[in-house]
């Protein structure tokens, strides 16, 4: 049987991570998104199954106890998770799929999925990231000041990954990114997309 490729990508705060993958999946289509679960309820315009996966608490700690999930962690009260059935079932048919994690989710992911690919989004210094934190307007003092920290640890553990792209020029990171994919998993599988397990 032919095995796919799970490409983890993980960044800290403001790197651009979002934007690249968004990239990425017009690029090559055939490429699956996982979607996480979380017990939060759904912000204006979200839709589960695309955007979450919302679940009860209760549902989501029965799937933490049945090992359904590849990692999870608590934020601010809510539960969020990655489950494990779509990702495995893309992988045994063959398709890939891009995992957004944070570093600490993606160490669970790489003992539970040893070949995944480990790609760390990060920037050419921490004035760079704290003025994109910035020109976002939608943070606090206290909260860049957090998520600066928080991107000096994770740029650190960024090490840990197998490849690491500097989104300094999001043209040139695209062009990387991929180059990492087809690198790994070949190119675009026009028309080859396998069906998504949904929960």
């Amino acid at each position: 049987m032919s095995k796919g490729t799970l490409f983890v990508i993980s960044a800290p705060s403001g790197a651009g991570k979002s934007t690249l993958v968004e990239r990425i999946r017009c690029i090559f289509p055939d490429v699956l998104y996982s979607i996480s679960c979380t017990t939060r309820s759904p912000r204006a315009g979200e839709t589960d199954g695309v955007d979450y996966y919302f679940v009860q608490r209760e549902r989501f700690l029965a799937m933490v106890a049945a090992g359904e999930l590849l990692e999870w962690k608590e934020v601010h009260g809510n539960l969020y998770g990655t489950p494990a059935r779509p990702v495995t079932d893309v992988l045994a048919t063959g398709g890939r799929m891009i995992l957004d994690i944070d570093v600490q989710g993606a160490g669970e992911v790489f003992k539970r999925v040893p070949s995944s690919v480990g790609i760390f989004i990060s920037v050419p210094d921490m004035a760079v990231l704290e003025e994109r934190l910035r020109r976002r307007g939608t943070e606090t003092e206290a909260s860049i000041r957090t998520r600066i920290g928080n991107a000096e640890e994770e740029m650190a553990q960024g090490r840990a990954f197998r490849y690491q792209i500097v989104n300094d020029d999001l043209e040139t990171a695209v062009a990387e990114l991929a180059s990492v994919i087809e690198k790994e998993s070949g190119p675009c599988k026009a028309g080859s997309t396998p069906e998504i397990s949904r929960l």
